[in-house]
């Protein structure tokens, strides 16, 4: 059921998504795509060359975003844990500012660049935290920290190289607004690789939550397994990152609604978080550029109205985060 619900609310979202802003299209528009002539029509060229990559990408970052958050809070056992709170996203972030900053362009150079942030990101903040023996408000603290740390070396490049802009407002909160075709294709292709190497492994994932003890005592090389789960949410929050910015808090929304809808089987959670990520996100996108229209404001903006109170909402929930 909770299948079905999540194709009609994707498929929703796509129609308004392709069809809604600040110049209005109609259904007879999306109809007419493969007639002779649509694309050099104002029509053809909107929907083609604007609402469909950044709608497309809209629904591939907020898919990739569930999903990682799924996976961190599975491998980290914090339902607290997401791209956003605990410094995955920043760290991509700087990957993608110190790749500029060295002059290297390109969706490929930029994915592998916020990857390698994000993941060297997430194994400090894993080790810290398994070294440490931290408890979950330790490790949400701990994130916290490297999320604001690796802020300060991003705006410090962008200070002293101020012609590295990829690190404007719009990054920095989340934005759609400048995505190509020709950028979104590098962050589709790893986006999907990964997903379905996820997929494959979701047996795995389920031992990995069960702890280390009980994953050995079936066989399972937890430490190997821990880190093919890292680096995988890692290149998911890193490709979103490479093409939206610093989207916050569909990480974490969405894998822990879900979760308390259908548990946390991986098959099913990383499925449904596939579904209602992308939605979401391209929902969101959506309002940024038609509430307002003709003026625009970033995506990031409306997420963080909607997160902010849900991570406080779970974190009071979560009586064993705030001991």
């Amino acid at each position: 059921m909770l299948y079905a619900v999540g194709v009609i609310f994707l498929l929703t979202a796509l129609v308004f998504g392709v069809l809604c802003g600040s110049t209005s299209l109609t259904v007879h528009d999306l109809a007419a795509v493969f007639t002779p002539g649509f694309a050099h029509s104002t029509a053809g060229r909107i929907l083609l060359l604007v609402r469909l990559p950044r709608t497309a990408a809209a629904v591939l970052c907020g898919a990739a975003l569930a999903v990682s958050g799924a996976v961190l809070q599975a491998v980290l056992a914090n339902r607290l844990a997401s791209p956003g709170i605990i410094g995955v996203n920043a760290g991509a972030g700087l990957g993608v500012t110190a790749c500029t900053a060295l002059g290297l362009y390109g969706g490929w150079v930029h994915s592998g660049f916020a990857f390698l942030g994000a993941f060297g990101t997430v194994c400090f903040v894993s080790f810290l935290s398994r070294k440490w023996r931290a408890s979950r408000s330790t490790v949400i603290l701990l994130g916290v920290a490297i999320n604001s740390l690796l802020s300060a070396f991003s705006e410090s490049i962008v200070t002293f190289i101020p012609e590295v802009g990829v690190m404007s407002h719009d990054f920095k909160i989340g934005d759609f607004s400048s995505v190509t075709t020709e950028k979104l294709i590098p962050s589709g292709v790893l986006i999907a690789f990964a997903v379905m190497i996820l997929f494959l492994l979701s047996n795995e994932l389920d031992v990995i939550t069960l702890g280390e003890e009980q994953a050995l005592s079936l066989g399972l090389n937890a430490v190997k397994m821990r880190t093919v789960f890292l680096i995988l949410a890692a290149l998911l929050a890193g490709c979103a990152v490479s093409v939206a910015g610093l989207l916050s808090f569909a990480g974490l929304m969405i894998p822990n609604l879900l979760r308390r809808l259908v548990g946390g089987q991986a098959d099913r959670l990383l499925g449904l978080c596939l579904l209602y990520g992308g939605a979401f996100v391209c929902l969101c996108d959506t309002a940024a550029r038609t509430l307002f229209a003709p003026y625009e404001i970033p995506v990031g903006i409306i997420m963080a109205f909607l997160g902010a109170p849900f991570f406080v909402f779970v974190l009071i929930k979560e009586k064993g985060v705030c001991v």
